[in-house]
């Protein structure tokens, strides 16, 4: 891969959860009453809702087409690094399959409410949500122990295998049953899982900008 493409797909990696978070915001400014704790992220993007193709292309499929090209990056910058060449691609398909999650998620949207599980599009929604966020967590811890024997990236090896466990964490406590509390622990599992994103794609692009790390 030229190493202008692979810098483009870098730059994917930081541009995608700075859009992800800011389409959340902004969808959600845009339907008065919106509880960003009690409410899932993916109520933003309901059918018949208002506004609700802001959210599912800008917000999940846009985000998600961009993981999905930090990924090929990833894997590229990566091998220049790491002699363990099944670790860059387990954690490399990971992230694209977060992505492709996530494009799934938006085009298959779930019902007002989120409260059908008997629905077909929402059972689609679902486990599209479901494998992104689960695929993106694995790729953090796995990422824990890729980062360890990867030159230049050490220093991200602890801090990756915190984010993964976190990530985990608080959608186990989303799933957990407090239903006043579920968009909360929901948003604090996404954006510790897209920091992640976003500190790897920069440190990758350091890296890339200077030679002789």
């Amino acid at each position: 891969m030229a190493r202008g493409v692979i810098r483009a797909g870098l730059l994917c990696g930081v541009l995608a959860p700075l859009l992800w978070a800011g389409m959340i915001v902004a969808a959600g400014e845009l339907r008065p009453g919106f509880d960003h704790v009690a409410q899932y992220i993916s109520e933003l993007s309901e059918r018949a809702s208002a506004n609700a193709g802001f959210m599912r292309y800008g917000g999940f499929v846009a985000s998600g087409l961009l993981h999905v090209a930090y990924a090929a990056a990833f894997y590229a910058a990566l091998r220049r690094r790491s002699e363990r060449h099944y670790l860059i691609l387990l954690v490399a398909v990971l992230i694209a399959l977060n992505g492709l999650g996530r494009i799934g998620a938006g085009l298959y949207a779930c019902a007002p409410g989120c409260a059908a599980p008997e629905d077909p599009v929402q059972r689609l929604h679902s486990l599209a949500a479901t494998v992104a966020f689960l695929a993106i967590a694995a790729a953090a811890l796995f990422g824990g122990l890729l980062f360890r024997n990867a030159r230049g990236m050490s220093a991200l090896s602890l801090y990756s295998l915190a984010t993964g466990v976190a990530g985990l964490l608080f959608l186990g406590l989303m799933s957990a049953g407090d239903v006043s509390r579920v968009g909360l622990y929901e948003r604090l599992a996404s954006g510790v899982l897209s920091l992640w994103v976003l500190v790897t794609a920069l440190r990758l692009n350091t890296l890339d900008n200077d030679p002789d790390t």
